[in-house]
């Protein structure tokens, strides 16, 4: 069994950035990338911010080497795992056992919803061969072929909790010695059906969010994609960079609370973050940042604080919800933000917690308002959690 997880390369596409040196420069600058709906055809232009990766599926398909046709979710995804990999610059790895886990939410909803306008229109029109990757799974096929994986490839999908879920997924395979090398995480894009959908909950901000604001009114969709290349100690050995840092704790929790809404007493927060902790082997004491689920919401905020105070109180680390920069990607979430924890060990950052302006009642401790440099990080924590109480926990710490 390998003794060590290694992070050995990252890949990021976001509102903020179409790359990782777009993404870090956006945080550092506390650039937001919310704004007007500008790519989906729906009657909430002008009414919904959202954080859309502001490129066309042409761009995206010219970036990833794929064609125009097929899924904005699969796009994404290619060119994030594509970055992550050549950054990760492992030699021959044709001779390693190498696996593909990626997570996503959507599918190719986004060509099924195109199509329906057409068919329904005319039943004539609509090309089916346009939706044939409709499922989530075939997004991951799709981009593993692109990148020449064959030997183990899998898709999660558990909500906002999906490709934090992939991390450690991953994790366990090379620590069990099926594999050697992951690439890991995953992505989502924006859609019709998710905007309704989020919107019927009645959970949508109409201006920018504000996570862990008293006065915050719900969350922004955002859409992206972000992976992790995992290795095992002994490939991390062979190569000619030193590794990010390593994934030194993970915990999946459920509590089953509701189909959509948190536990108020943070139940399944607490238990995948305490999980984490134990597998990690280290003290509350210990995390120098949390990287917070925080989307915005006031069942969502209300409950990971609560399980934040029932685990670290008195004394709290450093947190931020970084989706006050990017939106809620949904499943590409805990891809995109495993990014950005592995990014604030290497660059000594603790990001701020944009638009944030008054403590929530109920909480003895409130997020980081500027941005923080020059930081002595060592273990970095963040939290993923999703519907049906499905909660992800993963603990990054420097080498």
């Amino acid at each position: 069994m390998s003794s060590s997880v290694y992070i050995v390369g990252v890949g990021v596409i976001s509102a903020i950035g179409n790359n990782v040196a777009e993404n870090l420069a956006s945080l550092k600058s506390e650039h937001a990338g919310m704004g007007d709906i500008t790519m989906m055809d729906t009657i909430y232009r002008k009414q919904l911010p959202v954080a859309e990766v502001k490129l066309s599926n042409n761009e995206l398909a010219a970036m990833a080497d794929m064609p125009a046709n097929i899924s904005r979710t699969t796009l994404l995804s290619a060119v994030a795992a594509k970055e992550a990999l050549t950054d990760a610059n492992i030699p021959d790895l044709n001779n390693l056992r190498t696996g593909f886990v990626s997570a996503n939410s959507v599918g190719g909803m986004d060509k099924s919803e195109d199509f329906f306008v057409q068919f329904l229109g005319d039943n004539s029109k609509g090309k089916l061969r346009d939706i044939f990757d409709h499922e989530c799974g075939s997004m991951t096929e799709l981009v593993a072929d692109k990148l020449g994986i064959s030997d183990f490839m899998t898709t999660i999908s558990t909500a906002c909790s999906s490709s934090a879920s992939a991390i450690f997924y991953g994790a366990r395979l090379i620590k069990n010695d099926v594999l050697d090398v992951v690439i890991a995480g995953g992505t989502d894009s924006l859609t019709k059906f998710t905007l309704n959908g989020f919107n019927t909950l009645m959970i949508l901000d109409k201006g920018f969010c504000k996570p862990f604001d008293e006065n915050r009114e719900g969350l922004n969709l955002g859409e992206g994609s972000g992976y992790l290349v995992l290795a095992s100690e002994k490939v991390a050995e062979t190569l000619n960079k030193q590794p990010y840092c390593k994934l030194s704790g993970y915990n999946n929790s459920n509590d089953a609370y509701h189909q959509t809404a948190s536990s108020p007493d943070g139940t399944g927060s607490y238990l995948a973050m305490q999980g984490a902790l134990k597998k990690s082997g280290l003290q509350t004491a210990d995390i120098d940042y949390i990287n917070l689920h925080g989307t915005g919401t006031p069942n969502n905020d209300s409950a990971e604080g609560t399980a934040i105070k029932r685990l670290f109180g008195p004394d709290y680390p450093p947190m931020s919800s970084t989706k006050s920069y990017t939106g809620h990607t949904l499943g590409a979430s805990g891809g995109i933000e495993a990014v950005f924890s592995v990014l604030a060990i290497k660059n000594k950052l603790i990001y701020p917690n944009l638009r944030f302006e008054t403590r929530m009642d109920e909480l003895p401790f409130e997020p980081v308002k500027e941005l923080l440099i020059d930081q002595n990080i060592k273990h970095v924590m963040s939290n993923s959690f999703g519907f049906g109480g499905n909660c992800t926990s993963l603990i990054f710490s420097a080498i």
